[in-house]
């Protein structure tokens, strides 16, 4: 008791609004990724929701071409910046350090930096929108649209810089979450025992940390060619329009997969803590994410079939194309197995599963489909490709997601979510998804191109748009249920058990919610289902000390302890840099002097938040 006691003092932030803007506690910074990841998915999904009541009928008339283009720009923008990789990463950070037993996760500090970043940028494409300067280019901005000569003003100028701090914050949590889980797993965690969720969170954040680059590169050129008169993609002058699209889907096809990965490894827990069983074929399904992470740079070009590329060139990316389905296929039979030899509980989270399964295989056929060239050309830019983007992205992703929320909203809160509310949300989210988005493939085929605001009530199309627009307003309907379930939980007394799901994964041994400091002592495991196998016998190391906040660095592949390592304590400072840093990226929106004037707070926040000090944590061997 005494321990527990001297922890929550060592681990604890600073009371009311000083703790509040300087924690680096994982959990609570994890919490706040989910709540803006969501607010953002909401606000993107109003947009949709916009655009498919403009759509419901020909010749609509709720909102105009120039808004309407605002429109579908924030809402991809929306949807793949400011939430699908957050809230991936969001998962990620409140939960990996507690799977991987540890007491907080690395370079905390950069990570509470990472989501003021984050937030801030987000704001910032928001504020612009709604003063109606908002991207009117589209979530992928190609050039030469999007450049100066097309596009002038502000608009792509915000949208770039979005893209700059999304990704700052995105590769600033890759990093940790890398070196959290190959340097900070509870002993006896070997990579053979690592809990999947980690494997994939892991193949992931290296991906964002190659692909990540390549939209940050292509993005500060646009803006230089916008801001500066550079000429990188002005063809008049020697530069190339198709680099834009190399750079951007270099990056933008393994983005499809930095959003899926973490959704396999949610599937995967999930699974088999439903099956009441351990997943079957586990070495497969490690090396299908490796597989899936490799092959996903190889696939670029297959967004560019349409651009007049060498024929014998864009068969290998056929090829690469129709592989990638292989490691997946994998997977799903691996999770079927599962479910079929153990003996599955149909709670929400695994009616949500089973909505995954569904719905990722028919948007991987049309996948597969759109890899011969010859009929990608024929449906390219047509509504068959937003049929297939949102079906894998959607199907492959957010039902994943939610089934996690529902499964770790006891870990995130101490209370359950309502059965009865959860199945209802499903059904309704399940129903409006296949109503909104199935008719899109038929409208496709027809000939109905993807980005345009009306048409014409004579091209056959009509009866497809107003089932698409019925099932957005289903779906919005199953986020309202949603909505009310979750406020409801929150505000009832009702505590959940500490593992209500009698899962075997670590972070099932904290408490739920679990304390500032994770564990009491770290747990030391022998197998990849501790709580299952070794319930009763789950060992734990003491030797961390109770009055500095400390973590146990352990070996990579083998995680036998190494040394202890001291964590930054509470900081203002990642907060300051980060302010610092947006004033330098909105400030050179509108001169490239700000750049150098802005750099100056920028850097005085950084200077202040590195500078050593006398009693800094440092590093002991742990014997």
């Amino acid at each position: 008791m005494n321990t527990a006691r001297e922890l929550e003092s060592t681990w604890a932030d600073a009371p009311g609004w000083r703790g509040w803007i300087t924690t680096v506690d994982h959990k609570r910074i994890g919490r706040r990724y989910l709540v803006t990841a969501f607010v953002f998915f909401i606000m993107g999904g109003i947009l949709a929701l916009l655009m498919r009541t403009q759509l419901a009928y020909p010749d609509g008339h709720v909102v105009g071409p120039d808004r309407y283009n605002q429109l579908f720009s924030m809402h991809g923008s929306s949807m793949m910046f400011l939430f699908a990789v957050p809230v991936m990463e969001a998962v990620a950070v409140y939960i990996a350090p507690l799977m991987c037993g540890t007491r907080n996760i690395a370079f905390p500090r950069l990570n509470a930096f990472s989501y003021w970043i984050y937030l801030f940028g987000g704001i910032m494409i928001y504020v612009a929108f709604f003063l109606n300067v908002g991207p009117e280019t589209g979530w992928f901005s190609y050039v030469p649209l999007a450049g100066p000569q097309f596009s002038p003003g502000k608009r792509t100028d915000f949208w770039a810089q979005m893209i700059t701090f999304t990704e700052v914050a995105a590769l600033a949590v890759a990093i940790e979450l890398i070196v959290t889980i190959l340097k900070m797993r509870a002993p006896g965690m070997t990579l053979a025992r690592m809990p999947l969720f980690l494997w994939s969170m892991l193949v992931t954040s290296f991906m964002v940390v190659f692909a990540m680059p390549a939209v940050m590169l292509a993005s500060s050129f646009l803006i230089m060619d916008r801001l500066v008169g550079t000429h990188y993609y002005n063809a008049a002058e020697g530069g190339d329009p198709l680099l834009w699209q190399h750079l951007f889907w270099f990056f933008g096809h393994p983005e499809v997969y930095i959003i899926f990965l973490p959704a396999l490894g949610m599937v995967s827990s999930i699974t088999q803590t439903f099956a009441r069983r351990p997943v079957f074929g586990r070495l497969a399904l490690v090396v299908s994410l490796v597989a899936t992470g490799f092959l996903a740079f190889g696939l670029w070009v297959h967004h560019m079939f349409a651009t007049g590329l060498p024929r014998m060139g864009n068969s290998f990316y056929t090829a690469a194309s129709m592989m990638i389905a292989l490691p997946s296929g994998v997977q799903i039979f691996c999770w079927m197995v599962t479910l079929g030899i153990g003996r599955p509980k149909f709670s929400t989270p695994l009616l949500f599963v089973i909505g995954f399964f569904i719905t990722f295989v028919l948007g991987g056929l049309t996948g597969v489909m759109q890899a011969s060239v010859p009929l990608d050309l024929q449906l390219h830019d047509t509504y068959f490709v937003v049929a297939h983007f949102h079906y894998v992205l959607i199907g492959g992703a957010v039902f994943p997601l939610f089934g996690a929320f529902f499964y770790w909203f006891p870990k995130f809160t101490g209370k359950m979510l309502n059965e009865t509310a959860g199945k209802w949300m499903f059904w309704l989210f399940f129903t409006g998804f296949n109503v909104t988005f199935f008719p899109m493939h038929i409208a496709g085929l027809q000939g109905m191109p993807r980005r345009v605001y009306t048409y014409p009530g004579d091209m056959g199309w009509n009866l497809w748009n107003l089932l698409s627009t019925a099932g957005a307003y289903l779906i919005a309907i199953s986020m309202l249920v949603f909505i009310a379930n979750v406020v409801r939980t929150l505000r009832s007394r009702e505590a959940a058990a500490e593992n209500p799901w009698d899962a075997p994964d670590l972070e099932w041994a904290a408490a739920s919610p679990p304390a500032t400091y994770n564990f009491s002592a770290v747990p030391v495991v022998t197998s990849d289902t501790p709580l299952w196998t070794d319930r009763d016998a789950l060992g734990a190391l003491s030797g961390l000390r109770d009055d500095r906040p400390e973590v146990l660095i352990t070996s990579a592949v083998e995680a036998a302890p190494q040394i202890r390592w001291g964590m930054p304590s509470p900081s203002v400072w990642p907060l300051v840099t980060a302010l610092g840093l947006t004033v330098m990226f909105v400030w050179s929106i509108f001169t490239p002097w700000g750049i150098v004037w802005g750099a100056i707070p920028f850097a005085i926040g950084a200077t202040v938040w590195f500078w050593p000090k006398r009693s800094q944590p440092g590093l002991e061997s742990e014997s």
